[in-house]
């Protein structure tokens, strides 16, 4: 922070620059985009006219939109006291600025209207990649309950953005991308899924007239939460667009008790002037960066789902195990249906126990099968669903998510939410997942998530915020308790795909679709913030068992290369120039993943949209994959 008349914080990368201005009546954005370097601007000099009919002093760009300071949009902060204190004056009281070696800088900006018994505190870190992370915590300072209908984090993105770009989608159709015009009033992008949902918007772009993959100026921002949720642009006549998001809550779901407090989930946000690649950069090297990132090579993975379905035999297991390590593959993942009473998908979910009638001898002798064949074990599992034909439902009907004491919510695939707030509920699943990984040599867990969380409460209150949360700390709890073991958050495939879920698993499944048209897509845009490294990509069936389609082997193979590349096919019926095609393309997956891993995603733009380049470039930019 400079200190002074002039008095900002100055965030500052090497290419990047926030710049918020401390001297007016509110911390004001006055620039996120292009670095400045050290000679900053006079902001004495930029203050705003007055209008005409408008208020009688100059309305700034607020860190902390509110109407107080006659702001005419969404407002950051939204709850009353019974209807009291439902405008709060939020004003400066102090900045807690600290340098962060190595990863930018960092600063807590801290407001406060005593008079409505409310404190605010804006974190901001900006990295050394040029990602900037947000987020905010309120605190009730008052004497009575606060109820909070929002908090929402929000940010100016440049005047001369006129070009809005989102992601949506649906089962097996995720992240497509949809374009307009930015025009005035706002565009709202609300999640009510309970999880990130199919539709999501992973990337919530605005940028310059026809930016595009390698051009154009382009600010970027991802909400990194896997519940409730909405994003927005919004422009008035005054001012340039704002971006923003933020969690929803239910009716009465956050109501804050006196010295009670929320802490928003981080926003992300990133800035290129070379197109959304240039975010897609900030993105992808900003998470490699972290401690938890897998930094071992991505394993060859073959996921047994689409080869046998729910026919467990211990024979025909063993013979893919021996397939599968013939052809190179490095993980063997048993999927839906090993646990007691599961013949299908209509029974057993909550019964967390190897089936004896089908697996006699436990899960062992696969197991150890599977380590013979020179790959690592792992097992499907899908802890925060239960169904109702289950001894776990039977002898617990009072741990099933419930709006309202006698009201379950409709079925989902025959499945409810099992009540993760309950402690009881939560220490049944924790005990039995731990007690499944100390049992058995088992290295990764395909952690599924097959229904949205709709009309659920406990205790008849609302409670996705607080069952996302349970979620988080289930699988904190396991990844300390077994450091070893890998994660992957599959959600009927990419409806939970957010930073929040990879802070605590190692990659995500982004489509139940393995057809290899309808996933050029889906991982094209979900490489917008996710790097292909944490992008399960699977070799399916000629036949795609989801749309039907029929498509070479040479194009599966291709399509899966730019991820975490795998196998979800009965290679036990593999034709000898089917065998020796997919073992080449293993065999260029594994001499090209330290790139395909590392590099620089590029994806070029083509006047004609039936064709696609993309590839990867090394950092020295001697080496590239292209397809």
């Amino acid at each position: 922070m400079n200190g002074g008349e002039n008095r900002v914080v100055h965030l500052q990368s090497r290419t990047i620059s926030l710049l918020i201005d401390l001297a007016t009546p509110t911390p004001t954005v006055r620039h996120w985009g292009p670095a400045l370097g050290a000679d900053l601007p006079d902001l004495s000099a930029l203050t705003p006219p007055v209008a005409h009919s408008a208020y009688d002093t100059p309305r700034f760009t607020e860190l902390v939109p509110q109407a107080s300071s006659g702001y005419l949009g969404r407002p950051a902060l939204l709850g009353s006291r019974n209807g009291r204190n439902f405008s709060p004056e939020l004003r400066l009281s102090g900045v807690e600025s600290s340098g962060v070696e190595s990863s930018g800088d960092a600063s807590t900006i801290l407001l406060a209207d005593e008079q409505a018994g409310l404190s605010l505190a804006v974190e901001l870190t900006l990295s050394a990649e040029g990602m900037l992370r947000a987020r905010s915590t309120v605190t009730n300072t008052g004497s009575t309950d606060y109820a909070l209908q929002a908090l929402n984090t929000i940010l100016p993105v440049g005047s001369e953005a006129s070009e809005l770009l989102d992601l949506t989608g649906r089962w097996c159709r995720e992240r497509h991308p949809q374009r307009q015009h930015i025009r005035d009033g706002a565009w709202v992008r609300s999640g009510r899924h309970g999880r990130t949902g199919h539709d999501s918007s992973l990337l919530f772009a605005a940028g310059t007239a026809g930016f595009a993959n390698r051009t154009g100026e382009v600010w970027g921002l991802h909400f990194g939460f896997s519940g409730d949720q909405e994003l927005f642009l919004e422009r008035g006549a005054e001012g340039p667009p704002k971006v923003g998001a933020g969690e929803l809550f239910s009716p009465g779901e956050m109501v804050l008790a006196p010295g009670g407090s929320y802490t928003t989930p981080w926003v992300y946000a990133a800035y290129s002037s070379s197109g959304i690649d240039g975010v897609s950069a900030v993105f992808h090297d900003w998470m490699r960066g972290r401690v938890q990132h897998p930094v071992r090579p991505r394993p060859v993975t073959l996921n047994t789902w689409e080869a046998v379905y729910f026919d467990h035999d211990i024979d025909g297991l063993t013979q893919l195990a021996r397939a599968a390590g013939e052809l190179g593959v490095e993980r063997f993942v048993l999927d839906d249906g090993w646990f007691r009473g599961r013949r299908d998908d209509s029974a057993g979910l909550g019964d967390w126990f190897v089936d004896g009638n089908v697996w006699p001898n436990g899960l062992t002798p696969l197991i150890d099968s599977v380590h013979e064949h020179g790959m690592e074990f792992g097992l499907w599992v899908e802890p925060e669903m239960v169904q109702e034909d289950s001894d776990l439902v039977r002898a617990h009907p009072d741990w099933v998510s419930r709006a309202a004491e006698a009201r379950t919510p409709r079925l989902w695939r025959r499945q409810q939410v099992f009540d993760l707030v309950n402690p009881e509920a939560w220490d049944y699943i924790y005990s039995r997942l731990d007690a499944l990984l100390a049992e058995n040599d088992i290295a990764y867990l395909k952690w599924d998530q097959n229904r949205d969380l709709v009309d659920m409460g406990h205790d008849s209150l609302p409670s996705t915020h607080e069952q996302t949360l349970a979620a988080y700390r289930l699988l904190d709890a396991l990844r300390a308790a077994h450091p070893g073991v890998e994660i992957e958050s599959c959600s009927s495939g990419g409806a939970r795909v957010d930073l929040g879920i990879l802070e605590r698993t190692d990659r995500v499944w982004a489509s139940d679709t393995n057809d290899a048209l309808e996933r050029q897509t889906i991982q094209r845009w979900t490489s917008t913030v996710v790097p292909p490294e944490l992008i399960g990509a699977h070799v399916g069936p000629p036949r795609a068992h989801t749309t039907g389609r029929v498509h070479d082997l040479s194009f599966r193979a291709i399509t899966a290369l730019f991820g975490h590349f795998g196998i979800e096919w009965d290679i036990r019926r593999l034709s000898d120039a089917e065998v020796a095609e997919l073992g080449t393309a293993i065999a260029l997956y594994k001499k090209h993943r330290a790139l395909l891993h590392n590099g620089r995603t590029v994806n070029a733009d083509l006047a004609d949209p039936a064709y696609r380049l993309h590839g990867v470039v090394s950092a020295d930019a001697k080496n590239a994959v292209f397809a």
